[in-house]
C-alpha cells in the first residue's frame, strides 16, 4: 500500500479521491469538493490517499494541523474513509498511523476526529486503535 499526500489541482482529487470520500459524504459533489479543497488548503486543509499495489484508491483522509487552548497543536481529521470494498483489510489502520506520524512530525500533541453518533463500526475500529472518547461534539445549524 502506498500512501500519498494529493495536493489542490492534481486530477487524483475527483477522479480517485472523490469517489471513496462519497462513501462518506454521499452528497459532496466535484465542483464542492475541488472548492473547498482550495479554500480549506490555505487554513491547513491536506487530502492524503490510500492507494494498493494496483494502484487503486481505497481510502482516503483530510485533515489539518490546528492550534488551540485544548491541546496547543493537534492533527484533527476531517475525514477517514476506507471504500467499502476494502474494509478490514488494514487500510484504515494504515491511513491512521500514516497520520498520527504526521502528527508527531508536525509537532502535534494529539490526534483528533469527530465521527458520527450512527457510525458504529467506525466506532469499534476507533476503539481498537486506541483511541478514547474525549468530548461531546455539540453543533447547531446557521440560518
Amino acid at each position: 500500500m502506498e500512501i500519498i499526500d494529493i495536493e489542490p489541482g492534481d486530477a487524483r482529487i475527483t477522479a480517485e479521491l472523490l469517489p471513496v470520500l462519497r462513501e462518506l459524504r454521499p452528497d459532496l459533489t466535484a465542483e464542492a469538493y475541488v472548492g473547498v479543497y482550495d479554500e480549506g488548503y490555505g487554513q491547513g486543509l491536506r487530502f492524503t490517499g490510500a492507494y494498493t499495489d494496483e494502484g487503486r484508491c481505497v481510502g482516503v483522509a483530510g485533515w489539518r494541523v490546528v492550534a488551540n487552548t485544548n491541546r496547543l497543536r493537534m492533527l484533527y481529521v476531517d475525514d477517514l474513509v476506507t471504500a467499502a470494498e476494502a474494509r478490514s483489510t488494514g487500510v484504515g489502520r494504515a491511513l491512521l498511523g500514516y497520520l498520527e506520524e504526521r502528527g508527531r512530525e508536525l509537532g502535534c500533541t494529539a490526534l483528533h476526529l469527530d465521527s458520527g453518533t450512527h457510525r458504529r463500526d467506525a466506532h469499534r475500529f476507533y476503539m481498537r486503535e486506541r483511541m478514547t472518547i474525549a468530548a461531546f461534539h455539540f453543533a447547531k445549524e446557521l440560518d
